[in-house]
């Protein structure tokens, strides 16, 4: 595929033609968050996070129920339980929304899909092959990621590519053909370089700056840095302090044509997809008065 054969992305009731960039926001019922440190993990409180992240404008809700890094073993049961009950309120609560479930686990896809989740963002590239599968059986839709080969919730040690952008191109453009080989629709499908996960800072801002070669794959292309890592590390800086490193990250990522952001601001993340779009031009200024009267 080329960019110039880029075509809308399909999710739920959604579609995103190309140059829109979407907003998926975060909410992560678990109680050893990097960001929040549980704040969303009771079931009032991550229900409330969905409802405020569709009033800022999110156009995804991805729900997940376990950390991505280190932490306690959470059994299949556990995360259903976690997520379950969200992914049916929200449902509910808001049936545009496109409901996006993180998961590495077939079984927890399958159960989730059902209730009506329309995009499965497997975060840990294909690490349970029946993934794919459930997003086939659901026509729901499918994130490709990349982790270097490294199995779920597990941290990079003295990782090394020859070159990271094609080791990721590679990977992801494998699992994505795969996926569509198994019946997942072709317009439904999201490739993740997935910065921080396998991959050191310098890894993660290499990607940033040649994100437009994995564009040029024409698979749209999903990026998730709030916060992360690699933002951290670069600026020196605590969770808390991130914000503005991850914005400029943002903003980069949509100038080069990324399709989907992954937000814990989503009012915020909003603007600078606004600002990005006018800059490009296409989109209009929404009050427009200088020198014009």
């Amino acid at each position: 595929m080329s960019d110039q054969e880029a075509g809308p992305l399909r999710l739920g009731t959604r579609v995103f033609p190309p140059g829109r960039t979407a907003v998926m926001g975060i909410v992560n019922r678990t109680p050893d968050s990097f960001f929040d440190a549980g704040a969303t993990f009771g079931r009032a409180e991550a229900i409330e996070r969905a409802d405020q992240a569709v009033e800022e404008g999110a156009d995804i809700i991805d729900i997940g129920g376990v950390r991505a890094g280190y932490g306690d073993y959470v059994s299949v049961t556990e995360e259903l339980r976690r997520t379950s009950p969200v992914v049916s309120a929200v449902r509910s609560r808001h049936p545009d929304v496109v409901i996006s479930v993180d998961t590495w686990r077939a079984e927890v896809a399958r159960d989730l899909c059902a209730q009506g989740a329309d995009l499965v963002n497997d975060t840990w590239a294909g690490a349970d092959p029946g993934v794919a599968e459930v997003a086939a059986d659901f026509g729901a839709g499918l994130v490709c990621s990349h982790t270097g080969g490294l199995g779920p919730r597990t941290d990079p040690h003295r990782v090394y590519y020859t070159d990271v952008v094609a080791d990721v191109v590679n990977r992801t453009f494998a699992l994505a053909e795969r996926a569509v080989s198994l019946g997942v629709r072709r317009d439904g499908i999201l490739v993740d370089p997935t910065h921080d996960f396998g991959k050191n800072t310098y890894h993660s801002l290499e990607l940033t700056r040649r994100l437009h070669e994995l564009v040029a794959t024409g698979w749209p292309v999903l990026v998730a840095v709030s916060r992360k890592d690699f933002i951290g590390e670069t600026l020196d800086l605590p969770v808390g302090e991130r914000l503005p490193g991850t914005l400029a990250v943002t903003a980069l990522a949509a100038w080069q044509r990324a399709r989907v952001v992954r937000a814990h601001d989503v009012a915020a993340t909003r603007q600078v997809l606004r600002m990005v779009a006018a800059v490009q031009g296409s989109a209009a200024p929404l009050l427009p008065r200088r020198g014009l009267a």
